[in-house]
This record gives structure tokens, C-alpha cells and sequence, in this order.
């Protein structure tokens, strides 16, 4: 309370009773318990590694931008979003297969599944990501005739990468489960982007082409080094929570979720990307970089969605355990507030430095501001029905969502396809913004439905609800 009083009185006259409102509400956040305090700790946990990791990615894009040049810079931005994209893929939804099974187990103080769904979980990525690999490496040799050349050897590459990208997604969703936000997020999003940067570096310095090849050569080896010290550290944690005990192995009961949930954040993860990937099909690295800097600078946006997210996985999973109707939809709602407010705030400040901002990467790159300006719009959208995917996971309503993003993943092929051939990279961004439109209307139905929720940023909860049926 003292450094609260001492912070009001620093604050101008105008701000201070405002300010003193919002410092002891974040002073609440901080003291209180509970789950929603829990949930709301590990949000401002989370928002603040990603505001850390967007800072950091955007830099380091920078560099490797003003490194390469646009053209060795598109190379590698294409090439490294498909390997990000089908390694994230390949653990097939376990990742979050965990998030909603360990937080059930540990509230029944079910050890030995706990043991049992995390270490089958890591055996399971390690080996997908290297079928991914093999199957990868004979897809480049038979169809490598048909890939532009400058792709092959960045491509290959990066596929030897897919089993590390596997694991790292299976720890990251374990350190979720078990609300330790710092140990999932900063290994991929802020340790491994810092070392793709020093190792770029340390590898120029030693007289390697500032090429694309050089860069994937540098995130390959930074992909292995985070994801290995990420395994030993997360060990060591699990173990001194649940201890060395019997397992229990439930196999094909995780895979009947995480299968579903695979579809449903595969099709999610491919409405993201898409956009890139078919710029990069259909025009050249010099567009691509252009497109992706734009991308990547609205990116300091998409953030705020993930750190709610984040957070709110585990508390839905455990007021669905636990609780009642009423309390998920109050936990929905001020999910959606907790993404769309901020959001909005963030999107706006980045919008009118836009130009700024891509005037870091080079010249050329003021060309894709009008795109951050569609972007926002289509990123706006989504804010507005906040995690709502995630609630309907978590609900066990994985099926429902498999068609609804199918529909949307469709819808975004379809428009990037009609639109770049005609419009360039602005038809891209035109086709990415209402492909987000459209995914935020078929969600917010959806929970609507399944559920019973009116999730709406605007919305206000119901005075009663009925409880959850089993």
C-alpha cells in the first residue's frame, strides 16, 4: 500500500485519481487468491513475456531484414513460417490435449496420469516431428524439380528442425497446464529469437554470406539448444511437483482430444499463415518481405489474444471441472474484454507508428503500411469474441469447431487465391482481414449454441445460469 500511495502522488494531478484506480486494482490482481486471480496473474505474466517477445521478434526481424536485404529476407521469412506452421502441426493437438487433462488430474490428485500424459506426450512429439522429417525429406526429393531453387536448401534445413519444434510445443502446453507461464513462453519467444540473432551473427562474423541458407542454418541450430534446455528445466520442475512415482497411460483416450483439438488449432494455425504461404506461391521473395514486415509489425497486436489465451485455458478447464454455468460465462466474458480493450489500444498506438516502423526494416518496406491498416481491422474482429476457441476446447466441444474453422480456412484460401493474382499484397491482407471476420461471427454462434454464452466484449452475464451437465 505504501508504494501504492507513493506511486499516486508521483502521477500528475489529472491522472492521479484514474491512475490510483488502476494501480490498486493491479495491486488486487497481484494479492488476491483464487482461480480467476491465478488466471489473471498468469495473463499479466504472459502478457508481459509477449510484449518482451514481440519487442524482441520485431527487432530481430529488423536485423535479419537490414542482414539480408529484401529479397535473401523473403526466402527465409517463407521458408521458416512453413517449417514454424508444420512443426507446430505435428505433435498432432497434444500439446493442448495436456492443458485440458492435467489441471482435471491434479484437482482429483491423480499423480500417476499426470506423469504418465506428460512424458507419453514428449515421446509422442520427438517421434511425429521425425516422421514429419523423414517424410519431408522424401517429399523435397521427389518433388524438388518443382520448387524454385532458392527454396531447396533452406527448406531442407529446416525440416531438420520438426522433432525440436514438436517438443517445444509439448512443454510449452505442460508449463501452461500447470500455470507456470514463464517456463512455456520465453523459451520459444524469447530465448530462441535472441539466439537466431546471435548466432546469425557469430556466423557472418566468421565469414558465412548473408543469405537465407545462413539464417535457417542459425534458427535450426538456436531450435535445438531452446528446446533442449527447455526439456532438462521442465523435467526438473515436474519432478520436484508430482515426484517419482507409477504411471498411468491413457493413450488413446488423449489422442480421442487431442486428434479433434489437432484439426481444430490445425485449421486456426493455418488461417494465421496461410496468407504467407500463398504470397510466397504466388509472388516473389521481394513481396513476400514487403507482406511479412507488415504482418509481423501488427503481430505487436496478436499478442494480447495469445497471453489471454494462455491464461485462460487452465481456469476454463477448471471451473468446468469444478464449477457452474454462471461462472464460465463471467470467466468468458471478461476473457473477451481482457483481449479486445487492450487490443484496440495497442492497435491503434502501432498504427500511427506504422510508418516508422517499417521504415526499420529498409526503405522499400513503407509500401505495406496500408496493410497493417486492413490487418487491424480483421484482428479487431477476433479480439471482440476473445478465446473463444479455447473455451469450446476446453468444454469438450472439439468437433463442433473442426467444421466452423474448415469453413473459415476455406474462405481464406479461396480469397487469398482470387485476390493476389488481382489486388498483390493488398489483396492478401483484404483476404486475411475477412477471413478473421468471418471465423470471429462462426465462433461467437458457435458458443453461443454449444453453450448457452453470449461472449461479446460488450456483453454483460446473465443473473443466473444452470449448471454444467456432465
Amino acid at each position: 500500500m505504501a508504494v501504492i500511495e507513493t506511486a499516486e502522488k508521483m502521477l500528475p494531478a489529472r491522472l492521479r485519481l484514474a491512475g490510483g484506480r488502476a494501480l490498486r486494482a493491479f495491486a488486487s490482481i497481484l494479492a488476491a487468491r483464487g482461480e480467476k486471480a491465478v488466471a489473471q496473474r498468469m495473463a499479466l505474466t504472459a502478457f508481459a513475456i509477449r510484449i518482451v517477445s514481440a519487442a524482441l521478434a520485431f527487432l530481430s526481424q529488423i536485423v535479419l531484414a537490414r542482414l539480408m536485404g529484401e529479397y535473401q529476407y523473403g526466402i527465409f521469412v517463407f521458408v521458416w513460417v512453413l517449417v514454424v506452421m508444420v512443426g507446430d502441426l505435428s505433435c498432432l493437438g497434444f500439446h493442448t490435449a495436456i492443458v485440458r487433462f492435467l489441471p482435471q488430474y491434479k484437482a482429483t490428485g491423480a499423480f500417476a496420469e499426470i506423469r504418465g500424459l506428460t512424458g507419453a506426450a514428449r515421446i509422442f512429439a520427438l517421434l511425429s516431428g521425425t516422421l514429419v522429417l523423414a517424410v519431408g525429406m522424401i517429399g523435397l526429393h521427389l518433388l524438388g524439380d518443382r520448387i524454385e531453387t532458392y527454396y531447396l536448401l533452406p527448406i531442407f534445413i529446416g525440416l531438420l528442425a520438426m522433432p525440436m519444434i514438436a517438443l517445444g510445443d509439448i512443454l510449452e502446453g505442460t508449463a501452461r497446464a500447470n500455470h507456470w507461464p514463464v517456463m512455456a513462453l520465453s523459451p520459444v519467444y524469447i530465448i530462441r529469437p535472441v539466439l537466431i540473432i546471435l548466432f546469425m551473427l557469430a556466423a557472418i562474423g566468421f565469414g558465412a554470406p548473408h543469405t537465407a541458407v545462413t539464417a535457417m542454418q542459425a534458427a535450426l541450430l538456436a531450435t535445438y539448444v531452446t528446446a533442449l534446455g527447455q526439456y532438462v528445466a521442465t523435467l526438473i520442475r515436474l519432478r520436484r511437483h508430482y515426484h517419482q512415482g507409477p504411471r498411468k497411460v491413457d493413450f488413446l483416450a488423449w489422442l480421442s482430444v487431442a486428434f479433434p483439438i489437432f484439426l481444430i488449432e490445425g485449421v486456426s494455425f493455418l488461417l494465421t499463415n496461410s496468407d504467407v504461404v500463398v504470397v510466397g506461391i504466388f509472388l516473389d521473395p521481394h513481396e513476400v518481405a514487403i507482406y511479412f514486415a507488415a504482418a509481423k509489425t501488427m503481430a505487436l497486436v496478436h499478442f494480447i489474444n495469445f497471453s489471454v489465451k494462455a491464461a485462460s485455458g487452465p481456469r476454463f478447464s477448471s471451473i468446468i471441472a469444478e464449477g457452474t454455468r454462471q461462472e464460465l460465462e463471467v470467466a468468458a466474458i471478461d476473457a473477451a474484454r481482457w483481449t479486445f480493450w487492450p487490443a484496440l489500444g495497442v492497435g491503434l498506438v502501432v498504427l500511427a507508428a506504422g510508418h516508422l516502423l517499417l521504415s526499420l526494416f529498409g526503405g522499400a518496406f513503407t509500401a505495406g503500411y496500408v496493410l497493417m491498416a486492413i490487418l487491424l481491422s480483421g484482428i479487431l474482429a477476433k479480439a471482440l469474441v476473445g478465446p473463444a476457441e479455447t473455451l469450446l476446447m476446453m468444454s469438450g466441444k472439439q468437433n463442433l469447431c473442426v467444421a466452423l474453422y474448415a469453413g473459415a480456412l476455406t474462405a481464406n484460401v479461396t480469397l487469398n487465391v482470387l485476390l493476389i493474382p488481382v489486388l498483390g499484397i493488398e489483396g492478401a491482407a483484404i483476404a486475411t482481414a475477412s477471413a478473421m471476420g468471418v471465423e470471429a461471427i462462426l465462433l461467437h454462434l458457435a458458443v453461443r449454441r454449444a453453450l448457452g454464452i453470449t461472449l461479446f466484449a460488450f456483453a454483460k452475464p446473465a443473473i443466473s445460469k444452470p449448471d454444467m451437465k456432465a
